[in-house]
């Protein structure tokens, strides 16, 4: 098949996603092109099946804000007759999916008729899509997809409850390819970042105030009464220079280092002991699945998808959202003894493989045909 896949080309998990799957369905033989403003971040080069199309958006004076919509839209169009691309797959209500159908509206106009399948992904829905100004458009958008797939079961729910969808929703969960993680005796050299008898605590995210930074901090300060520990922040956002300020009033500052964004994020996992991620809100919590692929146990909030990913007793533990007396202690029963880590690490490793790539791109697949048949249909009646 061809497919062009439409996504943000940021650090975001909708992204890393968008271009993990596109990637691996290259290597099933698809045609894929990514369509986006720049070159995504995890796609690091392009093959003979690999293509990239920037979306460039003219800018007039006329335009108080770009009309990146518009941009899209006619370079869908262009280049789905260009490449004679088959499926449409759009990462993101907003703007993605209202772009996608007014392209699939344009090429019915010259006799072309393409399927476009929708990924929810979280955000998109429960904070930006859920606001009155866009929740006719994203209503719509979802309505007029052909397919519409969503993260996690808690992300689906949330969206049936939030707008009145007519679509059915496939839960298609995110996924990790988990032959690429295995532990490296070379790549694992945890004195780079901490001292031999160290315990290696990793928090990762774009630093917004639904990840609960101050609790990230808070609950490392229990840990680091008790044993002796780094944290490590990888990542960068609105609330680090709060956080930064917050260490030096908890005085761990000693003890945090904050490393900024980092392409090497599987090298901090890789010897990391525990994954903290006390988030508000997260529609699946790809960053703790890619902290248990790298056999680091978590310790999370028990919010939205966290529970379907986050095993209790298992690969780590969950607490309500601010509990952090809980989480610390509950992150001070992993670090009990190195048998008990151990445990977790393997717990976390293991449940991580529910999730490999290889169990969820075939799904996809399965929906595009299905999304290609109805197209079909349609047509000839």
């Amino acid at each position: 098949m061809k497919i062009a896949i439409v996504c943000y080309p940021t650090f975001g998990g909708s992204g890393v996603v968008a271009t993990e799957l596109g990637l691996e369905l290259s290597k099933r033989g698809h045609e894929i092109h990514f369509i986006t403003y720049k070159q995504p971040v995890r796609l690091e080069q392009l093959t003979g099946n690999i293509h990239f199309h920037e979306v460039n958006v003219p800018e007039y004076p006329l335009f108080h804000f770009q009309p990146y919509e518009l941009a899209l839209s006619s370079k869908l169009v262009n280049m789905v007759k260009l490449y004679d691309i088959e499926v449409l797959h759009v990462h993101y209500a907003i703007p993605h999916a209202y772009a996608g159908y007014m392209a699939k509206k344009m090429l019915e106009e010259e006799g072309i008729f393409i399927p476009m399948v929708t990924t929810l992904h979280g955000t998109d829905i429960t904070l930006v899509g859920n606001h009155p100004f866009y929740k006719p458009a994203v209503t719509f958008s979802i309505n007029n997809s052909d397919v519409v797939t969503s993260v996690s079961q808690s992300l689906k729910d949330d969206t049936l409850n939030l707008f009145n969808i007519t679509r059915e929703i496939n839960v298609v969960p995110n996924f990790i390819d988990v032959s690429k993680f295995s532990k490296n005796i070379t790549l694992c050299q945890r004195t780079i970042m901490a001292e031999d008898d160290e315990l290696i605590i990793s928090h990762i995210s774009n630093f917004r105030p639904v990840k609960r930074i101050a609790d990230v901090l808070k609950i490392f300060n229990i840990i680091s009464q008790k044993k002796k520990a780094k944290l490590i922040m990888v990542g960068e956002g609105p609330e680090k220079e709060m956080a930064e300020n917050l260490a030096y009033e908890l005085g761990i500052q000693n003890k945090v280092l904050f490393v900024g964004q980092s392409h090497e994020v599987d090298k901090i996992l890789c010897f990391s002991d525990l994954f903290l991620l006390p988030s508000e809100k997260e529609s699946f919590g790809l960053a703790a699945l890619e902290a248990m692929v790298n056999s680091v146990p978590v310790i999370s909030s028990n919010t939205g998808g966290l529970p379907e990913v986050n095993i209790q007793g298992v690969s780590g533990y969950l607490s309500a959202v601010g509990n952090v007396e809980e989480m610390g202690e509950n992150a001070l029963k992993i670090l009990e003894s190195e048998e008990t880590l151990n445990k977790f690490k393997a717990g976390a490793r293991e449940q991580a493989r529910i999730f490999d790539i290889h169990k969820v791109v075939p799904v996809y697949e399965k929906l595009y045909e299905q999304a290609l048949n109805k197209i079909k249909k349609s047509v000839k009646n």
